[in-house]
């Protein structure tokens, strides 16, 4: 493998000079440069990147620690801060926490190993205290899709309670009285924040919350299955199912079909996140649009501009879910 200090002969010139043309340095004239980089190609030269971090104190590259690698709303995590970082000119280092205290302060570790510029983390097991000594560290940090007071201007951030409010609003304005909720684990802020606005929602129009008719789910598939038929076990009639994520609401809907209900004439249903699948479902999904695509590019702005300076960036820390109306939903007639 050919080295530097080949190049450095080849070329005529310094290995301070070689370096500056392998760093993009704007202080070498078009025809050392030229030199330099046919020297390179002739020897078949790959600057070492690690060489290359040392010698500029920079990575080009960002961490990234999401709870999953899988599913269609990390999916599109992963390719909004992808796209982002493409355009400019960085890469990105991805890892899983799978929502364990432990193991997403490893992952963290691991990242910070790998000498990235900054790291982008969704994180639910690590407290806030940790976030807030972390990110005094030197390697900055974004928090995607939590919110840390004390470091607020660091988050990006959905109004969680504002999507359980519409939700339930939309079922309300239709007419529905009787209204089920499954929700996701009570140790997520997200999922107790929806309930909150379901349940602020239900008190604005003079509705009774019933905790019968409340399931605690898991934003898995299944708690969609099992919770409607758990709901519907305690005999207490409802005409509107929501649920705290989409993939709930199939769940929900594949149980429902089980067990001989047609959509939406014997149960209206509304998601949260409005994944791709949504629109494809059949009645097709009244859900909340989650912006997860736009908050991930967002996180990637706010690291272009705090650690690469770049310019003419307008940071958006709070994004607002907006409901999206389908044909899951239809007025309760008696």
């Amino acid at each position: 493998m050919a080295t530097i200090y080949e190049v450095s002969e080849l070329a005529g010139v310094s290995l301070a000079t070689v370096s500056r043309v392998m760093n993009g340095s704007s202080n070498v004239s078009d025809k050392t440069r030229k030199k330099v980089e046919a020297a390179m190609s002739k020897l078949g030269y790959r600057p070492n990147s690690i060489a290359q971090s040392l010698a500029s104190n920079r990575s080009n590259s960002i961490g990234v620690m999401i709870p999953e690698l899988k599913g269609p709303f990390f999916g599109f995590l992963m390719s909004g801060v992808e796209t982002q970082l493409r355009k400019a000119n960085k890469h990105v280092i991805f890892t899983a926490g799978h929502s364990e205290e432990a193991t997403e302060k490893d992952g963290i570790e691991f990242l910070l190993s790998r000498n990235c510029d900054a790291l982008i983390l969704h994180v639910e097991a690590v407290t806030d205290e940790y976030l807030v000594e972390l990110s005094k560290s030197k390697i900055p940090v974004v928090i995607i899709n939590r919110v840390v007071e004390e470091i607020k201007d660091l988050c990006i951030y959905l109004d969680n309670r504002v999507g359980g409010y519409l939700a339930a609003k939309a079922i309300i304005e239709k007419g529905h009285r009787n209204i089920a909720y499954i929700s996701g684990p009570t140790w997520k802020i997200d999922s107790n924040d929806r309930l909150f606005g379901h349940k602020a929602a239900l008190e604005e129009s003079g509705i009774e919350f019933d905790e019968d008719l409340l399931y605690r789910g898991d934003f898995i598939q299944e708690s969609g299955s099992i919770g409607l038929s758990e709901l519907i076990h305690k005999n207490k009639p409802f005409t509107a199912l929501i649920c705290a994520n989409d993939e709930t609401a199939c769940g929900a809907m594949a149980m429902a079909r089980k067990l001989g209900m047609d959509l939406p004439e014997n149960l209206s249903i509304v998601g949260f996140d409005n994944i791709l699948y949504a629109s494809y479902l059949y009645p097709t999904l009244t859900t909340l649009n989650y912006p997860v695509f736009n908050m991930a590019k967002m996180a990637v702005d706010l690291v272009l501009k705090e650690v690469y300076q770049f310019e003419n960036i307008e940071i958006t820390n709070q994004f607002s879910p907006k409901l999206v109306e389908r044909n899951s939903v239809i007025p309760f007639t008696e």
